[in-house]
């Protein structure tokens, strides 16, 4: 890995810029009760993470000679293991405890969960992007 890394990605700036909007608008709609998280969705998108969780293993595992990867792809790759961790984390937490319809810690954690989900998609666009 190149530590001289100095570059920025503009692409991976605006997932995560977008991933924190979605996280606190689904925040707030989740404790007004506009909107509801079901076990549906939870399982949707903790099945989504571990097929992402998986491609990524056997990715990395076909690439592993390359010791140069730019430094772009190197932060990309970051963000989307952080967003897939986190949103796999995070389902299995609200698949786990029910909260309350208004419940605000019910209310944080579905905004971390799509907020994380948002940075796995945007994410797998920049790498997409790049490439």
């Amino acid at each position: 890995m190149n530590n001289n890394c100095n570059c920025r990605s503009d692409c991976l700036t605006f997932g995560i810029a977008a991933a924190i909007v979605v996280g606190i608008v689904t925040a707030i709609l989740r404790f007004t009760a506009i909107i509801t998280v079901t076990p549906v969705f939870l399982w949707v998108t903790l099945g989504i993470a571990v097929v992402y969780l998986a491609l990524l293993l056997v990715t990395t595992l076909a690439t592993r000679d390359e010791n140069d990867l730019p430094c772009r792809k190197c932060w990309t790759l970051t963000s989307l293991l952080i967003g897939i961790l986190g949103t796999i984390l995070l389902s299995i937490v609200l698949l786990a405890i029910p909260f309350a319809a208004t419940s605000a810690l019910g209310a944080v954690l579905a905004g971390l969960l799509l907020a994380f989900f948002t940075l796995l998609i945007v994410s797998s666009a920049c790498l997409v992007k790049r490439c």
